[in-house]
């Protein structure tokens, strides 16, 4: 049965993922615009936990304000390389920081409901059309009541059902355990971003990633970087060799599992859908193509859309600068040809650059002339050869990957 609009907020947010979530804090912290944020009624619909980290530079505003979501924090960053040569780094004044998506949403939730302009609204959202004034979206509460929300401004950030084409598409794809050994075999300090010590396969690369939330319990994962997913069977069979032959855990119990599956890709994502609809998170191209990094890059995204909003403006700006995808196109295309060795190339990049630089150039907050300065440091002849290729490769449709979010 069909009603009517309920209310006529200034915002709707489709999705209460990382990227839906983070838009409504910021827009109920600056009270620029009333917010609801249509989220999927329990059920299989609603995603499993995740984690989401990402770097934060001491000179931004402290944890974000999400202290509270906040599961851990590492001082010291290391890479391993193929060889089993470790190298510890301290990217201050910058730190790495783990989110949990369930701590997230409690303390968003928590935020709306304090808001006198914040609404949560458990419904599965359908169509999204512009009509005069801004748009409409049609949802499906609870018992298959039907709603109509009408709002100047819609943000989507579901899940695109097929990928934009694209010159080259990978695919970043997971599986993690949460683990407790029977003795301590962790450092708390120190976060393992890719540790190459795992068999790689014949096209691609594969790494461990282990982030460690206690000297006998750690998140350790393993992830590959290439054109299709493993079985679950695979990922673990890789984890077991992984945690037992390599990180040599001892004992240990697996207490939770993680999987997911991630596109690097150069397609260009539409940011608008409507007049007054927009694409947000890793629907709009907040995901870094050649990293799989998104949560970082959705937080700066979400303050830029508050402050235009605020300023009066509803042009909303890209996730990502033009520089910075025309040079994640070009690594993915040397990676994808196998043109570059990728455990040498993300190795070499920690060993030869500045770690708060170079984390700034993952960010794409480096200058043009920081950036050629990093881009000596890789293999030129290659990376040269690539650039002068990708422009002129066509844009083909690739085969979906399953959803997942990254946990960087």
């Amino acid at each position: 049965m069909s009603r009517g609009p309920v209310g006529a907020p200034d915002v709707v947010i489709l999705g209460g993922g990382a990227a839906g979530l983070s838009l409504a804090y910021r827009l109920v912290e600056t009270a620029v615009a009333t917010v609801t944020v249509v989220e999927p009624p329990d059920g299989p619909a609603r995603p499993a936990e995740r984690t989401w980290c990402y770097w934060e530079q001491g000179d931004d505003d402290g944890d974000d304000g999400f202290g509270e979501a906040v599961a851990a924090t590492w001082p010291l960053l290391r890479v391993h390389d193929s060889d089993g040569s470790p190298l510890t780094v301290d990217p201050a004044p910058a730190r790495y920081r783990m989110v949990r998506s369930t701590a997230f949403e409690r303390l968003v939730h928590a935020r709306l409901a304090r808001s006198p302009g914040g609404r949560l609204l458990r419904a599965t959202a359908a169509a999204v059309r512009d009509v005069p004034g801004g748009a409409e979206v049609r949802c499906t509460a609870p018992g298959g009541r039907t709603l109509t929300l009408r709002a100047g401004l819609v943000f989507d950030s579901r899940p695109l059902r097929a990928l934009p084409p694209a010159r080259t598409q990978l695919l970043q794809h997971f599986r993690g355990w949460f683990v407790r050994t029977r003795t301590d075999r962790f450092d708390p300090a120190v976060a393992d971003l890719m540790d190459f010590r795992v068999p790689q396969p014949r096209h691609g690369l594969a790494f461990g990633y282990v982030l460690p939330l206690a000297p006998d319990r750690a998140l350790v994962e393993y992830t590959e970087f290439s054109r299709s997913p493993l079985t679950t069977a695979a990922y673990e069979a890789a984890l077991g060799h992984y945690a037992r032959e390599v990180l040599r855990l001892g004992e240990f119990a697996v207490e939770s599992a993680e999987q997911g599956v991630i596109p690097m890709t150069d397609a260009r994502f539409p940011r608008r859908t409507g007049t007054a609809v927009f694409r947000i998170g890793t629907a709009g191209g907040a995901t870094r193509p050649a990293t799989g990094y998104t949560f970082a890059a959705v937080q700066r995204h979400s303050r830029a859309v508050a402050a235009a909003l605020q300023g009066g403006r509803t042009v909303v700006p890209a996730p990502h600068g033009r520089r910075a995808l025309a040079m994640d196109a070009v690594l993915l295309r040397a990676l994808d040809t196998g043109r570059i060795d990728g455990p040498a190339f993300f190795t070499g990049l920690f060993r030869r650059t500045p770690t708060h630089r170079l984390l700034r150039f993952l960010d794409g907050a480096t200058s043009l002339r920081e950036e050629w300065g990093i881009g000596l440091r890789t293999p030129v002849g290659p990376m040269l050869r690539t650039a002068l290729e990708v422009p002129f490769l066509p844009r083909r449709t690739h085969p979906a990957p399953g959803t997942g979010e990254s946990p960087r």
